[in-house]
């Protein structure tokens, strides 16, 4: 959707030298721009096929997450870093360039066998989007889709996806 990805900005040498960060609160501050993104979360979700709930990533997945859970008349299950839930949780832990991160989700968030789109706004490396499919299947569920706002197809995120058996992996815009 090309009215979404001129509103993207980017932000040179943030957070370090050398990285070109992909600015996605413009889309949130134009109320066109928004319901366009959301919009395009939901149709894809639905010709993906079905669907039984929606997951999203801390901190920019819950900012799609819950308006598509509320769009489609799903639940929305957030997942975490470390810490941030309050009652029992699986936690996987993944390498980043610079060390390592966790996340969580709660042991009782997804019943067995349910189907899960995750969504995020930027699959990158695929370290944090794999840990996130890794929680899911923990709950004895399905990672059907894994939707996102940007790709950076350089980085070959994809792969560490697929690695998890997940191959609908489906982003609108890709750098």
């Amino acid at each position: 959707m090309k009215s979404v990805e001129t509103l993207i900005r980017n932000i040179p040498d943030f957070p370090k030298p050398g990285i070109q960060f992909k600015d996605i609160t413009p889309i949130l501050a134009n109320p066109k721009g928004l319901s366009d993104a959301v919009d395009w979360f939901c149709k894809t979700i639905k010709e993906a096929g079905e669907c039984d709930l929606i997951a999203g990533i801390e901190s920019r997945g819950f900012i799609f997450g819950p308006a598509i859970a509320k769009q489609m008349n799903k639940a929305f299950v957030p997942i975490r870093k470390p810490g941030k839930l309050p009652y029992d949780t699986h936690k996987i832990e993944y390498e980043l360039e610079y060390g390592i991160d966790a996340l969580e989700i709660h042991t009782d968030a997804i019943k067995s066998g349910a189907k899960v789109v995750l969504i995020d706004d930027l699959l990158a490396t695929g370290g944090t989007a794999a840990a996130g499919c890794r929680l899911i299947q923990l709950c004895e569920a399905k990672v059907s889709s894994a939707i996102f706002l940007i790709e950076l197809d350089f980085l070959k995120g994809k792969n560490k996806i697929e690695e998890c058996n997940v191959y609908n992996i489906v982003s609108m815009i890709h750098y």
